[in-house]
């Protein structure tokens, strides 16, 4: 896991180190199931290593961090990583109840791997990507879409443009605003940063918990952590339609026809 130069795509790798967290500590409460939905079997593997062979595959990823369940780590390291083969995973951490919790806990191993690959030089150099495990259709044209963008703008997510019209509700469950759908996007992940700015947001974040929740502040994403307490806004970086999240049964059938139409993964 080292440092490459130009591609044969033109991609300029030279003297940038890109981590991925990977979240796979979710539950199957949604899926109305007993197996978490990123173990769940998506073609002829489990669902979680669709996305994890993309990134094993992809020359813009270096490494790996994979977030799961206490209960599931020895799962994951026997019969995710080591049984499919994935190099590029070099840590399987514990998450946390809440999302920011399971990206907080993988980024102190990222903080703690300062100077690991290389001499330390400009933080900028170093970008972390977060992904949703249950994410399966991740492809490589969306890891260098958001590099690209990461590299110039300092913050970006994978989204796409609202299909649909918006409505925003008010606490009676009526319609209260329109949005223009020209300016809405629909947020996916992956979601990267460079490393010292997401790593400092979710710093400032951890002392700002209880005045967040007093207030009624909801913390859903990484943009969402950057945009309270970063210094630079997120760029969104148009990616694909098929690159869905794996929430209820209904998703599966769609994601097994996907894959059924020569879909990624």
């Amino acid at each position: 896991m080292g440092e490459m130069g130009t591609d044969e795509a033109g991609m300029d790798k030279t003297g940038r180190y890109c981590y991925a967290i990977v979240l796979a500590a979710g539950s199957g409460s949604r899926m109305h199931s007993t197996t978490a939905k990123q173990f769940m079997t998506l073609g002829d593997r489990p669902l979680i290593c669709h996305s994890l062979q993309t990134m094993e595959k992809s020359p813009v990823m270096d490494e790996c961090i994979l977030v799961t369940g206490k209960a599931d780590m020895e799962y994951v390291r026997q019969e995710i990583v080591g049984k499919y083969g994935f190099r590029k995973v070099t840590a399987v951490v514990e998450g946390g109840r809440e999302r920011y919790q399971s990206v907080w806990n993988a980024l102190q191993v990222i903080k703690g791997k300062r100077g690991d690959h290389r001499a330390a030089g400009d933080s900028r150099e170093e970008y972390v990507f977060i992904q949703d495990g249950a994410r399966p259709f991740l492809t490589e044209e969306i890891l260098r879409g958001t590099f690209a963008d990461v590299c110039r703008y300092r913050a970006c997510v994978a989204a796409v443009p609202a299909k649909d019209t918006v409505k925003i509700a008010d606490r009676e469950g009526f319609a209260d605003q329109t949005p223009d759908r020209s300016l809405v996007w629909t947020v996916q992940t992956p979601q990267v940063f460079e490393r010292n700015l997401i790593v400092d947001a979710y710093d400032k974040l951890q002392t700002a918990l209880p005045a967040l929740a007093s207030q009624g502040i909801l913390v859903t994403d990484d943009a969402s952590v950057v945009e309270l307490f970063g210094d630079c806004k997120v760029r969104l970086t148009p990616a694909s339609y098929r690159n869905i999240k794996i929430t209820t049964p209904e998703d599966i059938q769609v994601a097994e026809a996907f894959l059924g139409g020569g879909g990624a993964g």
